[in-house]
């Protein structure tokens, strides 16, 4: 999933952002109220890791934010409150679960999946494993790909990609946001690797197809669609 995290303790937010990491998520993190919500409300996240206690704006005002733009990605709060009172603040302000300090990581972790599972992408079947384009299906627990009954192999970077994609078909993405999400290294933005993996999956998925899912937005970026 691509995850929002906003906490200020730098030690904590370090051992987070590794553990999700190595689950192969990616992690946009900000350490300032502020600086989160903006961040929460320019970009399109799967969930929102949110601390209570911030600079310049608090997790509660922010997730009111959030929820009164409309927006309805999965927000886990995560705070040193233990209180009925700040967990129900918590709640009624829009947060989906609530999780106090300090915690094991292994519980964090099993928190993301669940809400995760709420929140299953356009496309997702009954239990989430697979997302579907078209005639395209992806198995998210088997990273199978699969179109008109042909398997496809994907190697470790095509499946990222794709699924990226799949999990938000017809948004477009731009050459720096596919950078960002599906590459966990540092790439400068003149590279032309996205292109060269574009072309890649565009051989193993729509060179033998009639419909073309994966499309070029002249001047942006990529997108892939059905119809």
């Amino acid at each position: 999933m691509h995850i929002l995290f906003v906490e200020d303790e730098v030690r904590l937010a370090s051992a987070i952002r590794r553990v999700l990491k190595e689950e192969n998520h990616v992690v946009d993190w900000f350490a300032d109220g502020e600086d989160g919500l903006m961040q929460a409300t320019s970009e399109q996240y799967d969930l929102i890791l949110l601390d209570v206690m911030l600079p310049s704006m608090d997790g509660y005002a922010i997730t009111r934010e959030v929820r009164a733009r409309g927006d309805d990605t999965p927000i886990l709060m995560l705070t040193a409150r233990d209180a009925i009172a700040d967990r129900v603040k918590g709640l009624d302000s829009g947060a989906d679960d609530y999780l106090v300090k300090p915690f094991a990581l292994e519980e964090l972790l099993a928190r993301v999946r669940a809400l995760s599972r709420r929140n299953r992408p356009p496309g997702a079947d009954g239990d989430g494993n697979t997302l579907r384009v078209g005639d395209l299906q992806l198995n998210l627990r088997t990273r199978e790909a699969e179109r008109d009954s042909r398997k496809i192999d994907l190697t470790a970077r095509e499946f990222a990609l794709l699924e990226l994609m799949m999990r938000h078909p017809g948004q477009v993405f731009t050459r720096s946001q596919l950078l960002d999400r599906a590459w966990s290294y540092e790439i400068t933005a003149e590279s032309n690797v996205v292109d060269i993996y574009i072309h890649y999956l565009r051989n193993k998925i729509d060179r033998e197809a009639d419909e073309k899912l994966i499309k070029t937005v002249r001047g942006v970026g990529y997108a892939i669609r059905s119809g």
